[in-house]
């Protein structure tokens, strides 16, 4: 069940395309909502995080993490009700609102329409990941994130966010301090085909899908051979 789940987020297939050495697709289907509804996914996922964390010399859990979104076209079968048009990007579909440790590793995602705010989003996702990891003192974010959200992150949640700004003589691409980590996971989750376009119908199974794409890369770097380097 695991590998079949794993196969339709890696190379993006419907669930109905599922081949024949993998068990039939509504019980493929069925395992995978079950997983979404009761959060065992994002339970397993949080476990091979601190597998990976701890391989690498880390504690299991984090004390640093940055935060960004990402907007993504949505695919017809998404409905009205959980999407809308990114100004900023041009983008008409959904928004991934992420927040991963100092080793780009997922600490919390939420979906919603592309034309929520990120300041908005962000209220909520960083009191959903404050609340399950109570070591996360510091998160480094870019200048959509300014105003009232750090005086709400340090009061309400004992959490300091640092702004991240890019300076005004910049001209071209540059590698910002710490945005990069996030920028990497965001890259991941494109090479992911399932995750190119939003393609679900609900927003829980779109963030569940990110979660598997995770459980995908961190297995993968579980049965690699060590290098003793992180």
């Amino acid at each position: 069940m695991l590998d079949a789940i794993r196969y339709l987020v890696d190379n993006g297939i419907k669930w109905r395309a599922m081949p024949a050495d993998f068990p039939p697709w509504d019980r493929v289907y069925e395992f995978f909502r079950r997983w979404r509804d009761h959060a065992l996914v994002r339970e397993f996922h949080d476990r091979l995080r601190a597998r990976v964390r701890e391989r690498l010399g880390r504690d299991a859990e984090p004390s640093a993490g940055v935060i960004d979104s990402q907007s993504v076209k949505a695919d017809a079968v998404v409905g009205a009700d959980s999407r809308g048009f990114d100004g900023g990007k041009l983008v008409n579909g959904r928004k991934r609102h992420v927040v991963v440790d100092t080793l780009g590793l997922l600490l919390g995602v939420m979906v919603t329409a592309a034309d929520t705010g990120d300041r908005t989003a962000a209220r909520v996702l960083l009191a959903q990941v404050a609340d399950a990891h109570h070591r996360l003192a510091l998160v480094w974010a870019d200048g959509g994130y300014t105003g009232s959200l750090v005086e709400y992150c340090l009061a309400t949640l004992a959490l300091v966010l640092a702004i991240v700004k890019r300076s005004d003589d910049m001209r071209g691409f540059v590698v910002l301090p710490k945005r990069w980590i996030v920028e990497r996971l965001f890259a991941h989750l494109m090479r992911t085909r399932r995750l190119a376009r939003d393609y679900e119908r609900r927003t829980t199974s779109a963030e569940a899908m990110v979660y598997w794409s995770m459980i995908l890369l961190m297995t993968r770097r579980l049965t690699r051979p060590h290098s003793g380097r992180g």
